[in-house]
């Protein structure tokens, strides 16, 4: 018994030990390449072979680190991950090594590129499997499927014809495929600002952040639902993914927002809504935004003002209706003493500097992003040091922290950008992309608005269970080009694409979001994604906006974007009146009906009335109306 557990103690910590090596690995050779450090060392490398080479470590530590079987203890590696943990080690190893070579011989298909191609997609494969469920790993290989077999399909959907020798090296090795770009982008430039996320963590930034959220709003009326809001804001847009931000703040704050009065299906909806948003939100977006650049071959910094106004308004409609349900229901702040007093926290009004760096380095002297977030991440750790927050001083084994979780998170993104490579590859190859774009524009007979409906409709199915970056790439490449065909303009088709994507995440039938933020609420699941669609209306309407109405993404004169933005937010206020029933008291059906059409009709854009602008003028004088009476009629008790 005692050599068992001796035995057991040593396999835990040597596990323990290799997890952690390998997550350092993969940190540091991302981000040495991301500091251009070898090309100061004059090593002269493919960007392919260091993506290839972090690509064979995050197989390796997600073999070691994550079971067969979901749901298993973490704490032992069975003998044969062991092996294909090594096994991914010396393939990619062996890949990246001959890469300048066997990249050339891939229309040759020699034996060595198709052996080391198939096994490295095979193990990525399994480990795509357990780090994110089997939807994503089964399109890759319905992608597989189709680019092998696809030339026996009838009709326009029929692919060239290619042997499997050639389609194995092709998509293993060619730049169009697996080691092109979500995976050049994810380590390269998403790495550095999951480490600056990261270094917040370790400092006692994001506990800053969480505070000041809390001291903000907390005593006002629905507090605790509008704290959840902002830090699912701020925690959603870096992590990745719709259901981590819901489960890592969803356990703090929907017990939270329960506790301030809020039924359990509505707490975990307004949780489900606010995680969802946050891959919407500049600057990150769930690591979308530099993907996006780099397929419409634009700037970051173009991106995150195009997408800046859509995903604030997202979160402005949110709080909007928490406030007003927390008003018509009665739901009450937190007490003084625990929402906190800005004073308490004052001290650190450093954590402002990494992002004013940010900001500057990226819009002032135009540095690259990686090279801006390193920057920050540089900018954060001397002025943590030097002011300190809570007597939380960082120091070498704090960074160093920050950089293990930083491996550590990233294995996921790396694996979904390695499969996301493989389906673009297969697009490449046989043509699958131009005959989706074709078919979307014939069946909506060439009508703009009809195309939109049928690709917000497909976008939202084919986004079910994916996580945010298969969401993004998989639409970016299916669906996006169909929109552009039409004269939508490409970023605004981008965006369309990303938030209907989106939206699988709180929409039923596979509302994985809801569905986790159900589960720890303890509400009916699909009450619960009801709840969702009811108060994150806007997303399913902001898309149609900026298609048709450039100046919500920036694209426009100041006097046309602070018009379309003054509409949008009268018309958001209004028709989340009319969805809660509430404005200084309930309203009737009649005061509804009226909150709904004044407001809606100054949701749509005023490019589509044409001649007709009489339209808006009437809906903003019938909407300033109804509103005025009703504050002067009922005005809350003690004001009277």
């Amino acid at each position: 018994m005692a050599v068992d557990e001796t035995t057991g103690l040593v396999d835990s910590r040597l596990r323990a030990a290799v997890i952690r090596g390998l997550a350092y690995l993969i940190s540091i050779v991302a981000l040495a390449w991301a500091l251009d450090i070898f090309q100061v060392l004059a090593i002269d490398l493919f960007p392919a072979q260091i993506v290839i080479a972090v690509l064979g470590l995050a197989i390796a530590l997600a073999f070691i680190h994550l079971p067969a079987i979901r749901h298993a203890k973490k704490s032992r590696t069975r003998w044969f991950d062991w092996v294909a943990a090594g096994a991914g080690i010396v393939t990619s190893g062996w890949m990246a090594v001959r890469y300048p070579l066997l990249v050339e011989l891939t229309v040759e298909a020699p034996a060595e590129a198709v052996l080391t191609g198939v096994v490295q997609m095979t193990l990525l494969l399994e480990a795509l499997r357990r780090a994110t469920g089997l939807a994503l790993p089964i399109i890759v290989i319905a992608f597989i499927t189709y680019a092998a077999a696809g030339h026996l399909v009838p009709g326009p959907f029929a692919a060239q014809q290619t042997s499997w020798q050639v389609l194995a090296g092709f998509l293993a090795f060619d730049a169009n495929a697996l080691p092109g770009g979500p995976l050049l982008i994810v380590c390269n430039i998403v790495i550095s600002f999951l480490l600056f996320g990261n270094l917040l963590r370790v400092t006692g930034g994001a506990d800053f952040f969480a505070n000041f959220a809390q001291a903000l709003m907390g005593r006002f009326r629905g507090g605790p639902a509008k704290v959840a809001v902002a830090g699912s804001a701020l925690f959603g847009s870096i992590s990745g993914s719709a259901v981590a931000n819901v489960v890592a703040t969803g356990v703090v704050t929907i017990p939270m927002i329960r506790k301030s009065g809020y039924p359990a299906e509505r707490a975990a909806a307004i949780e489900a809504v606010a995680s969802t948003g946050g891959q919407l939100l500049p600057p990150v977006m769930g690591a979308a935004a530099f993907l996006m650049a780099d397929f419409l071959q634009v700037s970051y910094a173009e991106v995150v003002l195009a997408a800046l106004i859509p995903g604030v308004l997202y979160y402005v409609s949110l709080f909007i209706q928490v406030d007003l349900l927390a008003g018509r229901d009665g739901h009450a702040g937190l007490k003084a003493s625990e929402a906190g007093r800005l004073r308490d926290i004052s001290g650190g009004w450093f954590f402002l500097l990494p992002f004013v760096a940010l900001v500057v380095a990226l819009f002032g002297f135009d540095f690259y992003p990686q090279k801006a977030a390193i920057l920050a991440s540089l900018v954060l750790v001397i002025s943590a040091w030097i002011f300190s927050y809570k007597g939380v001083r960082p120091g070498i084994a704090q960074v160093l922290e920050a950089v293990r979780m930083t491996g550590m998170v990233i294995i996921d993104l790396v694996l979904i950008c390695a499969g996301a490579g493989i389906v673009i590859g297969v697009l490449a190859n046989s043509g699958l992309g131009f005959t989706f774009t074709n078919s979307l524009f014939l069946l909506g007979s060439g009508s703009p608005l009809l195309v939109l409906v049928l690709a917000a409709a497909v976008c939202i199915v084919l986004g079910m269970g994916l996580p945010t970056l298969g969401v993004y790439v998989l639409l970016a490449t299916l669906v996006a080009p169909g929109l552009v065909e039409i004269g939508i303009s490409p970023i605004a088709a981008h965006l369309f694409v990303m938030y209907y994507g989106m939206m699988s995440m709180i929409t039923p039938p596979v509302a994985v979001a809801a569905f986790t933020a159900a589960g720890i609420a303890g509400s009916e699941p699909m009450r619960t994604a009801m709840q969702s669609v009811r108060i994150g209306w806007l997303a399913y309407v902001i898309p149609f906006v900026f298609v048709f109405s450039p100046g919500i993404t920036m694209n426009g004169s100041a006097a046309l974007i602070a018009q379309s933005v003054t509409m949008l937010v009268a018309g958001i206020f209004l028709v989340s009146v009319a969805m809660t029933g509430y404005l200084r008291r309930r309203l009737g059906q009649g005061g509804r009906a009226i909150a709904f059409l004044s407001g809606f009709a100054l949701c749509v854009p005023a490019e589509l009335y044409g001649q007709a602008t009489f339209v808006v003028a009437a809906a903003a004088i019938l909407g300033a109306a109804f509103v005025g009476f009703e504050v002067a009629r009922f005005r809350p008790v003690g004001m009277r």
